[in-house]
């Protein structure tokens, strides 16, 4: 993959060209790329059964006991589409900080690491603006890999656990 990157996660605008490179873990998800910051993940872990919650939003599948710390786990696909995953062995979760919330995000699969410079960081246009998408980078097969802001798509359901 191409480097891009900027500091377009800590503030909506134009990329700063002075800033330095910067890391997101990319993953798919019904066959499209997201990353996340490389800072807001704490490991991965292969998809495992979790106990569901009563009274939950509908993308919250549970929680999971991981040594110790119990992590709500999120379904990445249905909080961005609605449509459930039918989790197998080849699903993973990614283990990620939201402030000062530890939550588990269910993907497809983890792809790579994305080295980021900032005149490759774009903000998405008006018209396909949404709180959940940050920033758009472009890579090398000229595939477009949607940054995603955690604190919007998570951080409402972070004070109470979900």
């Amino acid at each position: 993959m191409r480097n891009a990157g900027s500091d377009v996660m800590d503030a909506p605008g134009a990329p700063d060209p002075n800033a330095e490179a910067r890391q997101f873990v990319t993953f798919v998800v019904e066959e499209r790329p997201y990353g996340i910051p490389i800072g807001a993940v704490r490991e991965i872990i292969r998809w495992t059964r979790v106990t569901p919650l009563p009274n939950q939003p509908h993308h919250a599948r549970g929680v999971l006991n991981l040594r110790g710390t119990i992590v709500p786990v999120h379904d990445l696909r249905a909080r961005l589409s609605g449509s459930l995953t039918e989790a197998t062995d080849t699903h993973v979760i990614v283990i990620a900080n939201v402030g000062s919330q530890t939550l588990g995000i269910l993907v497809d699969a983890v792809s790579d690491i994305l080295n980021v410079k900032p005149d490759d960081m774009k903000v998405p246009p008006q018209a396909v603006d949404s709180p959940a998408s940050q920033a758009l980078v472009s890579t090398e097969d000229d595939r477009l890999v949607t940054i995603l802001n955690l604190s919007a798509l998570f951080g409402s359901h972070s004070d109470s656990g979900f």
